[in-house]
């Protein structure tokens, strides 16, 4: 079954990491340069593309005019390890990698497709999801909304979520599964992810604008995250 979209990548040489990264990106039926257009940026990018089918949700998404025009682009990991360091908040490379993305990545997205977005969106999955909350909390004239999927919650996140006055326009969806109270992590080590991602909903209920949590019935995997997709983007891209 052919798409309906198209992709296409790029490489990127960061000064900021000194390393080559690859980006993708996924544009909808019928682009054209210079319209108006959202962007949704996700950390596990190939992950999202992969196991989370957002090609696909894409094409179903446009052409049932449910969500408004939007560029799905995806940043991936060479492994779990580069993952950690590049997303964890304690990771030694984040903060290299947070510029990274904001000055280097996006802005080559932009310029190359000659857009200026309309709506800034960052997504992720678990440590991806807490880059987004991260990013976008440091940003908060850059992004415009944060999908973030059974994140990661220490007191880092915590803590910046208790200044949501300072981004109180970000419109933010949060999920977490019931069943996320023994995740197995990168550094070997187990971790409740419930309690503190409730801790969370109740630091941001009621100081956002726009913010949606959900409790959902299941556990940290990607046979959750892509059940309830759809619905997010439509939600939040809508």
């Amino acid at each position: 079954m052919g798409r309906n979209g198209t992709m296409e990548d790029a490489t990127i040489q960061s000064d900021h990491l000194n390393e080559e990264i690859q980006i993708k990106w996924y544009l909808p039926e019928g682009f054209t340069a210079f319209k108006d257009y959202q962007l949704c940026i996700m950390n596990d990018g190939d992950d999202y593309f992969r196991m989370g089918r957002v090609a696909t949700l894409s094409d179903q998404l446009h052409e049932d005019i449910v969500i408004e025009s939007t560029i799905f682009v995806g940043v991936h990991y060479q492994d779990k390890n580069d993952r950690w360091g590049k997303y964890h908040p304690s990771g030694k490379q984040q903060e290299a990698y947070i510029a990274f993305l904001v000055k280097e990545a996006i802005p080559y997205v932009e310029n190359h497709l000659h857009i200026t977005p309309v709506k800034r969106v960052l997504m992720g999955d678990s440590l991806a999801g807490t880059l987004a909350f991260i990013i976008a909390t440091q940003f908060p004239h850059t992004f415009d909304t944060v999908i973030m999927q059974s994140p990661y919650v220490d007191e880092d996140v915590l803590e910046r979520a208790s200044n949501a006055s300072e981004f109180s326009h970000i419109e933010v969806f949060h999920s977490i599964g019931k069943e996320e109270t023994d995740v197995h992590m990168t550094n070997g080590e187990t971790a409740d992810f419930l309690t503190p991602n409730r801790t969370l909903n109740h630091t941001l209920d009621g100081k956002l604008q726009v913010y949606h949590f959900d409790e959902f019935n299941g556990n940290h995997t990607w046979k959750y995250w892509q059940k309830d997709l759809k619905e997010i983007l439509m939600k939040m891209l809508g």
